[in-house]
Order: C-alpha cells, then sequence, then structure tokens
C-alpha cells in the first residue's frame, strides 16, 4: 500500500478588521521539505480553500526581507511570538497556530499596527541629528570597545517580539518598551548622538518610560536578535539616576 501523502495543517486566527470578532480556520496543504511558515502561508494565498474544501479569503499578513531583518512578518507561532520566515515547518508542532501579536491592534487576520512602537522612539528621538554636519568633515570615532556592544544593540529590526512579550505592556499601559529603551542607550552611546543625551533620558524618565518596567526579562528571553535589552535597562536606570542629580543640582554641576 502507498504511503499517504504528508500534509501541513495551519490553524490561523483571523479577523476582518480590527472591530471584528476573531475566529479559527484551518487549512491543510501539502509538505514541501524546506517550508517555513511563510511559504505556507505563500501556498494558501495561491489557492485559498481550507480543509473543510471552502473557498476562503487569502489570509493577510506582513512580510519583506524573509531572512529575519525587517522585522515585518513577526507573528504568534505555536504560542509564542516570533519571524515566520525562519520558523521551520519541521521544527514546529501541527497544527501549527498562528495569531497576531495581541500587544498591537490587529489591522486584519495577522497584521498589527504597530505604530505604538514607532511613536515611542519618535519620544525618545532614536536616531542621529546630521543635518546641517556635512561641511564639518568626519566626526569622532567610536572606542572600539564601545563599537563592539553598541553593534550588538543596533541589530534590533523593531520586530516588536519583545513588547508582546512583555507583561508590562498592554492596552491599560503607556510603558514604551524594551526596544526603545534599548535604543536610547545605543543613541546615547554615539559620539553625534550624545549631543542629545540629557534630553533622551529625561523622555525616558516620565510616565511610560524606566519606572514601568518590571524586570521580569521575558524580552531578552524571546528577542530574535539576542540584544542585551535587560543590560541595557539596567544601565539606563543608573544612568537616569545620575541625571535626576543633574536635574536638580543644574547641569553646571559635576555629579
Amino acid at each position: 500500500m502507498a504511503e499517504a501523502a504528508k500534509t501541513v495543517t495551519l490553524k490561523v486566527e483571523r479577523r476582518n478588521s480590527t472591530d471584528e470578532t476573531s475566529y479559527w480556520e484551518e487549512f491543510e496543504l501539502p509538505y514541501r521539505p524546506n517550508m517555513n511558515v511563510i511559504s505556507a502561508l505563500m501556498e494558501i494565498r495561491r489557492n485559498p480553500v481550507n480543509k473543510e474544501g471552502k473557498k476562503t479569503t487569502p489570509i493577510t499578513w506582513d512580510m519583506n526581507c524573509l531572512e529575519e531583518v525587517c522585522g515585518a512578518c513577526s507573528m504568534v507561532i505555536n504560542g509564542k511570538a516570533r519571524q515566520s520566515c525562519t520558523a521551520l515547518v519541521d521544527q514546529l508542532e501541527q497544527p501549527i497556530t498562528l495569531q497576531p501579536m495581541k500587544t498591537f491592534p490587529v489591522v486584519r487576520d495577522l497584521i498589527v499596527d504597530r505604530s505604538r512602537m514607532f511613536d515611542s522612539l519618535k519620544k525618545v528621538k532614536a536616531w542621529i541629528p546630521v543635518d546641517g554636519t556635512y561641511e564639518l568633515g568626519e566626526g569622532p570615532r567610536m572606542p572600539e570597545r564601545k563599537r563592539q556592544w553598541a553593534y550588538e544593540l543596533s541589530k534590533c529590526m523593531t520586530c516588536g517580539v519583545c513588547l508582546e512579550a512583555c507583561p508590562n505592556v498592554n492596552d491599560k499601559s503607556d510603558f514604551i518598551g524594551p526596544a526603545p529603551l534599548s535604543q536610547v542607550r545605543l543613541m546615547n552611546a554615539h559620539p553625534t548622538g550624545s549631543m542629545n543625551r540629557d534630553e533622551r533620558l529625561n523622555a525616558i524618565m516620565g510616565e511610560g518610560g524606566l519606572a514601568s518596567c518590571g524586570n521580569s526579562q521575558n524580552c531578552v528571553e524571546s528577542c530574535p536578535k539576542g540584544i542585551p535589552l535587560t543590560t541595557s535597562i539596567a544601565a539606563l536606570n543608573r544612568e537616569t539616576t545620575v541625571q535626576m542629580f543633574r536635574n536638580f543640582f543644574g547641569s553646571d554641576h559635576a555629579v
């Protein structure tokens, strides 16, 4: 007797819009070696028929680079937030459950609106200001030792997984989350970025800043890039303490 063809079963939490109630839909598709979750979703998009054989709407999801660099394809896979491009079918228990991240508003199906995170990056000025510096020549060089650990922080791809894993980031809290905090440390470490150091530290000393971190350490456990987020948070705790004294006594006084 011929062996039955191997299949892949996906159970997807779907929602047509932000305000509608979610529902589950199962799909079964032929197995191919080296499949990842993205390729399975692409197969369903090509032929949107559910497990019951009924024609349905294609699943919507975000993706871009397909090599765990852009962070766009974050979703909850078998109960864990991660990148779907590096989630290999052979390493997942079936049925493979796919859900949108709950920290962010759901737009449709597996697509979420990550504006909350991007707004937090704006709040802490997570960029290096370079306007008007073109004619000034080369800027100061960063010491190699500092550059090495700063590079680890620069791997952040704003995927939102650390915010999804953090119990203090939810719709009842204004906590900006681990990723924006870590970016404050990265930008302040840059020789040019350090010019806005006080401004960034003051931004995270207010509502939704460092004081809202409960130190669960879920963020560092879940980060797909292995970024030392809790190390950054600890360093920022020390730096904001110094900043508090600087604010109290005046910036002209050494602490």
